[in-house]
Protein backbone atom coordinates (compact mmCIF):
# COMPACT_ATOMS: atom_id res chain seq x y z
CA UNK A 1 0.00 0.00 0.00
CA UNK A 2 1.34 3.88 -0.84
CA UNK A 3 0.78 5.90 2.03
CA UNK A 4 1.30 9.08 -0.39
CA UNK A 5 -2.08 10.01 -1.95
CA UNK A 6 0.11 11.13 -5.01
CA UNK A 7 3.77 12.35 -6.66
CA UNK A 8 5.49 9.90 -4.30
CA UNK A 9 5.84 5.92 -2.92
CA UNK A 10 5.95 5.31 0.83
CA UNK A 11 5.47 1.40 2.16
CA UNK A 12 5.30 0.83 5.69
CA UNK A 13 6.26 -2.67 6.79
CA UNK A 14 4.91 -2.57 10.48
CA UNK A 15 7.52 -5.39 12.28
CA UNK A 16 10.41 -6.05 10.33
CA UNK A 17 11.74 -6.91 13.33
CA UNK A 18 9.74 -8.43 16.39
CA UNK A 19 9.78 -6.54 19.82
CA UNK A 20 12.72 -8.65 21.38
CA UNK A 21 14.87 -8.45 18.25
CA UNK A 22 14.21 -5.00 18.43
CA UNK A 23 15.14 -4.16 21.73
CA UNK A 24 18.05 -6.10 20.82
CA UNK A 25 19.43 -4.49 18.05
CA UNK A 26 18.11 -1.03 20.19
CA UNK A 27 21.06 -1.72 22.62
CA UNK A 28 23.71 -2.93 20.49
CA UNK A 29 23.75 0.07 18.82
CA UNK A 30 23.97 2.25 21.21
CA UNK A 31 26.68 0.59 23.17
CA UNK A 32 28.73 0.20 19.16
CA UNK A 33 27.81 3.26 17.63
CA UNK A 34 30.14 6.66 17.52
CA UNK A 35 27.27 9.20 18.61
CA UNK A 36 27.84 13.03 18.66
CA UNK A 37 25.19 15.81 19.15
CA UNK A 38 24.81 17.54 15.81
CA UNK A 39 26.09 20.55 15.20
CA UNK A 40 24.31 22.77 12.43
CA UNK A 41 23.79 26.34 11.55
CA UNK A 42 20.29 27.46 12.01
CA UNK A 43 19.82 31.55 10.58
CA UNK A 44 23.67 32.28 10.62
CA UNK A 45 24.09 30.74 14.17
CA UNK A 46 25.69 27.29 15.72
CA UNK A 47 23.45 25.36 17.19
CA UNK A 48 24.18 22.10 19.06
CA UNK A 49 21.41 19.74 18.92
CA UNK A 50 20.40 17.77 22.15
CA UNK A 51 19.75 14.65 19.62
CA UNK A 52 22.96 12.53 18.55
CA UNK A 53 23.54 10.65 15.16
CA UNK A 54 26.05 8.91 13.69
CA UNK A 55 27.28 7.83 9.97
CA UNK A 56 28.36 4.77 8.52
CA UNK A 57 28.78 3.74 4.87
CA UNK A 58 30.75 1.45 2.40
CA UNK A 59 33.08 4.40 2.00
CA UNK A 60 34.07 7.47 4.02
CA UNK A 61 31.28 9.39 1.85
CA UNK A 62 31.35 12.93 2.68
CA UNK A 63 27.72 14.46 3.84
CA UNK A 64 26.68 17.74 4.15
CA UNK A 65 23.59 18.75 5.98
CA UNK A 66 22.81 21.98 7.51
CA UNK A 67 26.02 23.28 5.91
CA UNK A 68 28.19 20.71 8.10
CA UNK A 69 30.34 17.83 6.20
CA UNK A 70 30.00 14.91 8.39
CA UNK A 71 31.70 11.58 6.81
CA UNK A 72 31.40 8.22 6.95
CA UNK A 73 32.75 5.33 9.18
CA UNK A 74 32.92 1.43 8.54
CA UNK A 75 30.23 0.13 8.90
CA UNK A 76 30.31 -1.74 12.47
CA UNK A 77 28.48 -5.82 12.82
CA UNK A 78 24.59 -4.92 14.63
CA UNK A 79 24.82 -2.30 11.42
CA UNK A 80 26.04 -5.04 8.81
CA UNK A 81 23.60 -7.24 10.22
CA UNK A 82 20.20 -5.12 9.78
CA UNK A 83 21.62 -3.75 6.17
CA UNK A 84 21.28 -7.14 5.37
CA UNK A 85 17.98 -7.95 6.25
CA UNK A 86 16.77 -4.99 5.13
CA UNK A 87 18.60 -5.30 1.66
CA UNK A 88 16.51 -8.79 1.50
CA UNK A 89 13.48 -7.80 2.96
CA UNK A 90 13.31 -4.46 0.52
CA UNK A 91 14.76 -5.73 -2.41
CA UNK A 92 16.97 -2.64 -2.24
CA UNK A 93 20.52 -2.03 -2.46
CA UNK A 94 22.08 0.72 0.25
CA UNK A 95 25.62 1.54 0.89
CA UNK A 96 25.50 4.25 3.66
CA UNK A 97 23.22 4.54 7.07
CA UNK A 98 22.65 7.97 9.40
CA UNK A 99 21.39 6.84 12.64
CA UNK A 100 19.78 9.71 15.25
CA UNK A 101 18.72 9.21 18.70
CA UNK A 102 16.12 10.88 20.12
CA UNK A 103 16.16 10.68 23.98
CA UNK A 104 12.48 11.36 24.35
CA UNK A 105 10.10 12.84 22.24
CA UNK A 106 10.98 16.60 23.17
CA UNK A 107 13.15 16.04 20.64
CA UNK A 108 12.38 15.86 16.76
CA UNK A 109 13.13 16.67 13.16
CA UNK A 110 11.93 19.74 11.27
CA UNK A 111 10.35 19.75 8.12
CA UNK A 112 13.14 18.65 5.37
CA UNK A 113 13.56 16.28 2.24
CA UNK A 114 16.87 14.38 2.10
CA UNK A 115 17.53 15.29 -1.33
CA UNK A 116 21.28 16.46 -0.73
CA UNK A 117 23.42 15.80 -4.10
CA UNK A 118 25.25 13.43 -2.88
CA UNK A 119 22.31 11.18 -2.60
CA UNK A 120 21.15 8.71 -5.64
CA UNK A 121 18.66 10.34 -7.53
CA UNK A 122 15.34 8.58 -6.84
CA UNK A 123 17.17 6.21 -5.07
CA UNK A 124 15.32 4.14 -1.55
CA UNK A 125 15.22 5.33 1.43
CA UNK A 126 14.69 2.85 4.20
CA UNK A 127 14.07 4.31 7.53
CA UNK A 128 14.13 1.51 10.68
CA UNK A 129 12.88 2.34 13.61
CA UNK A 130 14.14 0.96 17.03
CA UNK A 131 12.57 2.12 20.93
CA UNK A 132 9.52 4.52 21.44
CA UNK A 133 6.51 4.73 18.95
CA UNK A 134 6.53 8.10 17.01
CA UNK A 135 4.47 10.29 14.89
CA UNK A 136 6.10 11.02 11.29
CA UNK A 137 4.71 13.08 9.11
CA UNK A 138 4.67 13.88 5.38
CA UNK A 139 3.86 17.35 3.92
CA UNK A 140 3.61 17.88 0.20
CA UNK A 141 5.62 20.99 -1.23
CA UNK A 142 2.85 22.36 -3.18
CA UNK A 143 -0.49 21.28 -2.33
CA UNK A 144 0.68 21.41 1.40
CA UNK A 145 -1.31 18.11 2.19
CA UNK A 146 -0.34 15.93 5.26
CA UNK A 147 -0.35 12.51 5.61
CA UNK A 148 1.03 10.87 9.10
CA UNK A 149 2.39 7.42 10.16
CA UNK A 150 2.57 5.96 13.44
CA UNK A 151 6.06 4.45 13.10
CA UNK A 152 6.08 1.51 15.92
CA UNK A 153 9.32 -0.33 17.12
CA UNK A 154 10.83 -2.52 14.68
CA UNK A 155 8.65 -1.04 11.83
CA UNK A 156 10.34 -0.13 8.19
CA UNK A 157 9.43 3.11 6.42
CA UNK A 158 10.73 2.79 2.64
CA UNK A 159 10.79 6.14 1.16
CA UNK A 160 10.44 5.87 -3.18
CA UNK A 161 10.75 7.34 -6.23
CA UNK A 162 10.38 11.04 -6.63
CA UNK A 163 9.13 11.01 -2.44
CA UNK A 164 11.98 13.41 -1.78
CA UNK A 165 11.66 15.86 -4.74
CA UNK A 166 7.72 16.37 -4.15
CA UNK A 167 7.24 16.04 -0.13
CA UNK A 168 8.55 17.10 3.25
CA UNK A 169 8.83 14.99 6.30
CA UNK A 170 9.38 15.45 9.79
CA UNK A 171 9.26 14.06 13.43
CA UNK A 172 7.08 15.90 15.35
CA UNK A 173 8.28 16.62 19.32
CA UNK A 174 5.30 15.24 21.52
CA UNK A 175 5.88 15.65 25.33
CA UNK A 176 3.63 12.25 25.82
CA UNK A 177 6.51 10.22 24.70
CA UNK A 178 9.45 9.33 27.36
CA UNK A 179 11.68 6.64 25.87
CA UNK A 180 14.34 6.74 23.90
CA UNK A 181 14.24 5.93 19.83
CA UNK A 182 17.18 5.27 17.44
CA UNK A 183 16.17 5.55 13.85
CA UNK A 184 18.54 4.61 10.84
CA UNK A 185 17.82 5.71 7.72
CA UNK A 186 19.55 3.78 5.09
CA UNK A 187 20.41 5.61 1.66
CA UNK A 188 22.42 5.29 -1.23
CA UNK A 189 25.40 7.80 -2.46
CA UNK A 190 26.90 8.26 -4.88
Amino acid sequence: MNWLPYDGKVHYYPSVFDRETAQHYFKELLAACLWKQDEVIMFGKKIITDRKSAWYGDEPFGYTYSKITRYALPWNKPLKEIKQILEYQTGEQFNSCLLNLYHSGKEGMGWHADDEPEMKRYGAIGSLSLGAARKFSFKHKTTKEKVDIQLENGSLLLMLHDTQEKWLHSLPKSLKVLEPRINLTFRTFV
